[in-house]
């Protein structure tokens, strides 16, 4: 059950409106990693969940808390657009590159279709997507994937905070890239939990049986560029972090492959083209109807 107060965490108030920059700060509302992204991402973490007890209640209370950060956001971006030119362009400002450049940087459809409101896209325009979050029922899958998210979104709203020098939205963007700082660690410790308590450990997923995997090549760096310092790296040689293992090193012209198999030859009712004659393809496919085949 979802149950609605009307209270924000933070004050949402910024000193003057600004259509241009409502657009760029529509990218950590509903861009890949925005809000809405993660606020998803880890309702349906927790939806999924197969086990009762805190990392359930973690993702229930952290994707509680991220719906309260799309609404923050939404509201930013109206307020940036309340009272913000309606972007009439006369001839004067049609001929005045500076003007048009900055009715260019505004996104119309605020206007237009949300009337001076905030919508579910990126800085672009291009709809949120449910193919951005990542639900895979495996929490040390998720959790690694959750504090990448975390990172993302702290670097663009990190990003955004120089991109203005209004005092409101640095206040409202400071109090959430804090969130960030804490939703990073937060996810790093739940990962690392999962891994000391053995109900996940890496490789993910750990049930699967590491001896049904090919052992010659499980813990092997194989260099596939001719750069060469990549050989230096903690991930060539020593342990594995898997615990389970050494690393060690190899350049792949030194590899034993196997040929390349030959050009598959589909049905020929796909009309892909083959070294076969198109008459042949023609009889090939009138047969194999005539014979009802599938």
């Amino acid at each position: 059950m979802f149950f609605h107060r009307q209270e924000t965490q933070h004050e949402i108030k910024p000193d003057r409106p600004d259509a241009v920059y409502a657009r760029k700060l529509q990218e950590v509302l509903g861009g890949q990693y925005g809000e809405i992204s993660v606020a998803m991402q880890y309702g349906f973490q927790a939806w999924n969940a197969h086990i009762p007890g805190k990392y359930r209640d973690l993702l229930y209370g952290i994707g509680a808390e991220e719906f309260g950060h799309v609404e923050m956001l939404a509201i930013m971006i109206a307020r940036l657009l309340e009272n913000s030119p309606l972007g009439i362009t006369d001839d004067d400002v049609q001929s005045d590159p500076v003007v048009a450049a900055v009715v260019g940087g505004t996104d119309v459809q605020h206007a237009i279709v949300a009337g001076a409101g905030a919508r579910p896209v990126d800085s672009m325009g291009n709809p949120w997507q449910g193919s951005y979050i990542t639900a895979s029922g495996n929490m040390l899958a998720d959790f690694t994937a959750n504090a990448n998210a975390e990172m993302q979104g702290r670097l663009q709203a990190a990003r955004l905070y120089h991109m203005t020098d209004d005092h409101g939205v640095r206040d409202l963007l400071g109090f959430l890239i804090a969130r960030d700082t804490m939703h990073q660690n937060q996810w790093i410790a739940a990962a690392a939990e999962l891994q000391q308590e053995k109900l996940e450990e890496i490789p993910v997923p750990s049930n699967f049986p590491q001896r049904k995997e090919d052992q010659d090549v499980n813990h092997v760096y194989i260099n596939f560029s001719d750069g060469k310092n990549a050989a230096d790296g903690s991930w060539a040689s020593g342990p594995t972090p898997d615990g389970k293992g050494q690393f060690s090193y190899q350049e792949a012209e030194q590899g034993t492959y196997v040929p390349m198999p030959p050009p598959t030859h589909p049905d020929s009712r796909f009309y892909g083209t083959t070294e076969l004659p198109n008459t042949m393809e023609k009889i090939a496919g009138t047969v194999q109807d005539k014979l009802k085949k599938e």
